[in-house]
């Protein structure tokens, strides 16, 4: 169920008029390109040829034309063939910004070089509204993790919960009341606290999103989110209002998150929630709707009732169109996800990689056990994914539900290394065998494909599967993974190294704030493919070091 955490953050201060612009975050990764009519390029090429240190386009330097590549330099332009961009901690803050209001940053190596080129970035600020049990804080960590799978660095800054660290005078709704000077007066504190630190963040933490948790439920409170934001520091500002006015979805919201939450410990779960009801109806007394009467100049979506209408208005930008497209694709509904790799294949066997090979017979094994686990777990409604590859079909074969065959779910391409055992690349390719173990997520197989492409790519995948019911999905140890990280937050650099074993389905059940994972062993025997990472993962290492984890096969 949909259920929030957020606090009042009503406040009084004269209007202020959000400032509108263009968005430049790439539609691929989530990262950002300059604008049409920014030039972004270096100010020295022959300077910058023979700078390993500096991050210029690989347009301008990819190792070509005679120039010499040092191991750094190559390194950098694999990087950015792949879309990388400079992770957070590579990055200062400029003391400048650029005319079209952009945060300009370099990265630290070369921040006093002025062949590096500027990487340009446009903070934003997603801001919730809505009355309480309206499902804000369910939004706010679902979009959030949304965003920070395809790369968008974000962050949720929970006011309920500065509040909870604030103070522990809350005793019942009237904490709430709007007559209650005090308590307002302590709520405003702790809502600016969570507002500055989200602007902070943004300026030194090398954040791109901030999503402020809170009810932010009067014209007046979200003007100085405006004045803060907008006004003061050139950000853009989009607004979340969730509406329900359905008691039953209000009730249920209350009683499966707000009951257990710190403010009810040791309370009777009857006493919290009619305690709940009342703090409700305190909010309730201030309560100013977004409205486009009044808000016509500022972007938001407003959400009524868990998805069944919205209303946009005022985009500005391609992040928030994106951010749009996704929630008016997620649901609430109860449902199970099944995720599953194909049945041990004679590549797996043989300890290759890629290729389009048929199962082996433990495959073949693995495939009729998934068809009696299906039947067991009698699964109304259920549609079987796969990809377009022979060993995921076959191991669907004996399932007894509508089938589709997705080309996005097919295995990340692996270019020239197609069909290779470890060994073989690194007997062939030992540089590249050594840049993959030094950035897994971001390195590209020459002429193939990257985690960070496979991510681009499976995010329809992703969407499609928020709108169905109850799915499995058989697929591949890449592209599992990519799907696994999304339902339990996982980082980029732990992405590529999430163990999926074969025949074993992941149970996904999606709870308050999350996904309840499960790891069901069927017990057919397989080969072990889950190579970690290495501890040496230099370009000099031994061959020996560069083996050391490959797991065994024939």
């Amino acid at each position: 169920m949909m259920s929030d955490q957020s606090d009042s953050m009503d406040a009084s201060t004269p209007d202020s008029q959000s400032q509108s612009g263009d968005d430049v975050f790439g539609a691929s990764n989530g990262q950002e390109t300059a604008p049409a009519n920014v030039a972004m390029e270096c100010v020295n090429n022959s300077e910058c040829a023979n700078n390993a240190d500096c991050g210029a386009p690989p347009s301008l330097v990819d190792g070509t034309d005679g120039v010499q590549e040092t191991p750094h330099f190559a390194k950098e332009r694999r990087r950015r063939l792949s879309g990388w961009m400079p992770r957070s901690k590579d990055l200062q803050e400029s003391t400048t910004k650029s005319g079209y209001g952009w945060t300009k940053t370099k990265c630290s190596s070369c921040a006093n070089k002025s062949s590096c080129p500027h990487v340009l970035r446009a903070p934003t600020v997603i801001a919730m509204v809505g009355l309480p049990a309206r499902g804000k804080t369910y939004i706010s960590k679902k979009l959030t993790r949304y965003l920070n799978w395809i790369g968008v660095t974000t962050k949720v800054f929970n006011v309920g919960e500065y509040r909870r660290a604030k103070t522990d005078k809350y005793r019942n709704h009237e904490f709430f009341k709007p007559e209650n000077k005090e308590a307002q007066e302590l709520r405003s504190q702790v809502a600016m606290l969570a507002m500055e630190d989200a602007a902070k963040y943004l300026e030194e933490g090398g954040g791109e999103v901030a999503v402020v948790d809170a009810t932010n439920t009067t014209r007046s409170r979200r003007a100085i989110l405006v004045k803060m934001f907008t006004v003061d520091r050139n950000f853009k500002l989009f607004f979340v209002e969730s509406v329900c006015d359905e008691p039953s979805i209000i009730e249920a919201n209350i009683l499966e998150v707000k009951v257990c939450s710190p403010d009810y410990l040791g309370m009777d779960k009857n006493t919290a929630l009619e305690d709940f009801l009342k703090r409700i109806e305190h909010y309730k007394q201030e309560y100013e709707a977004l409205d486009y009467r009044f808000d016509k100049d500022i972007s938001f979506i407003q959400i009524f009732n868990q998805g069944e209408r919205f209303i946009v208005n005022r985009l500005a930008g391609h992040l928030q169109s994106r951010v749009v497209y996704y929630l008016m694709n997620i649901h609430v509904l109860p449902r199970t996800i099944y995720l599953t790799r194909h049945g041990e294949s004679v590549m797996n066997l043989q300890g290759r990689i890629g290729g389009n090979s048929e199962l082996s017979d433990h495959g073949h094994r693995y495939a009729e056990e998934l068809g009696r686990f299906v039947q067991n777990e009698n699964i109304p409604n259920l549609k079987v994914w796969t990809s377009e590859l022979v060993r995921t079909i076959q191991t669907g074969r004996f399932i007894d539900a509508p089938k589709e065959h997705w080309k996005a779910l097919n295995e990340i391409d692996a270019g020239i290394c197609e069909g290779m055992t470890y060994e073989e690349i690194q007997e062939t390719y030992p540089q590249d065998f050594a840049d993959r173990d030094q950035d897994k997520y971001h390195y590209r197989y020459p002429s193939g494909e990257s985690y960070q492409d496979l991510v681009a790519r499976l995010e329809p995948v992703i969407l499609e599967l928020e709108r169905q019911e109850n799915v499995m999905v058989i697929c591949h140890q890449a592209v599992l993974r990519c799907l696994l990280a999304y339902f339990q937050d996982k980082s980029a650099d732990n992405l590529p190294y999430l163990k999926v074993p074969l025949h074993t389905v992941i149970k996904l059940t999606p709870v308050a704030y999350g996904c309840r994972v499960e790891f069901v062993a069927l017990d057919i025997p397989a080969v072990n493919t889950h190579r970690d990472r290495p501890v040496n993962v230099t370009r000099s290492r031994s061959t020996c070091e560069a083996l050391e984890t490959v797991p065994n096969h024939e």
